[in-house]
């Protein structure tokens, strides 16, 4: 080991988040990754992976047994399970991104933790080109379409704050912005009636893991006179590529501008 230039830089990493397992494999690290949440899929070889449990369910003892020098956690949903591996004298980074520029500051914090600044640095200037080429492009759009953004469906919880922020970087206007600085989703959940109200040209849904039900959404009582319901524009998009705050927000960036496009253009 002595000699090396990664001497001194974590080499066993467990990630308990998915965003954290792209990231590992983005900056160069992927083979550094012994263990991953069973929500991991991106890249394709992590799957192969030890799998140390669920988003908020993991096993300690499985953990221990891959004997990590560094584990990589997110937020407080993930709490309980970092400070039991603290007790156990592993060391644990825990981010809590909220904000596009969080989800950067956090790519080049766990760049440095692993010893590859440059990477970091690297990938970080590539997201924010593309994310300017989006918000350019969108800039000199004539109309902002009213968009509402659905996390959850029972209750009704309006995006975090990256997302509302993508939102309007695609060029929509999150009709419930004002919701988007709440950290916790309890403090986002939203009144189906006030979603009436503030009548949505375009729908996008993502609901945390599971299939979005387009139908049941144009369905919903008193729903039949929002505008996205009445043109049809209710979109649903993966959630690996929204909720996950890492490099994959780039394709949920993708993909609410071209609906936002298309429901302009229709």
């Amino acid at each position: 080991m002595y000699g090396r230039e990664d001497v001194g830089f974590p080499q066993r990493i467990v990630c308990l988040s998915s965003e954290h397992v792209e990231i590992c494999y983005a900056l160069g690290a992927g083979d550094r990754v012994v263990g991953v949440p069973g929500t991991a899929q991106r890249p394709p070889e992590a799957r192969e992976k030890p799998k140390v449990g669920g988003f908020t369910s993991f096993r300690s003892d499985k953990i221990l047994e891959l004997a990590p020098d560094l584990v990589l956690a997110f937020s407080d949903l993930q709490a309980n399970i970092s400070a039991e591996l603290i007790r156990a004298g592993l060391p644990v980074f825990c981010s809590n991104p909220r904000s596009v520029d969080d989800i950067l500051g956090n790519i080049l914090m766990v760049g440095g933790l692993l010893g590859l600044d440059k990477p970091a640095r690297d990938l970080v200037q590539d997201m924010r080109d593309e994310i300017r080429q989006v918000r350019e492009f969108s800039s000199v759009w004539p109309d902002r379409p009213r968009v509402y953004f659905e996390e959850w469906p029972d209750p009704l919880i309006s995006g975090i704050r990256w997302v509302s922020e993508i939102v309007e970087l695609a060029g929509g206007r999150d009709v419930f912005s004002d919701l988007r600085d709440k950290p916790l989703a309890t403090e986002r959940v939203v009144d189906p009636g006030e979603v009436v109200r503030r009548d949505p040209q375009i729908i996008v849904a993502s609901w945390c893991g599971k299939p979005v039900d387009l139908q049941a959404i144009a369905q919903r009582p008193g729903w039949a006179e929002v505008s996205a319901v009445k043109r049809g524009s209710i979109h649903e998009v993966d959630g690996a590529d929204i909720l996950s705050p890492g490099p994959s927000v780039l394709a949920g960036l993708r993909q609410i501008h071209e609906i936002i496009q298309q429901g302009m253009e229709a």
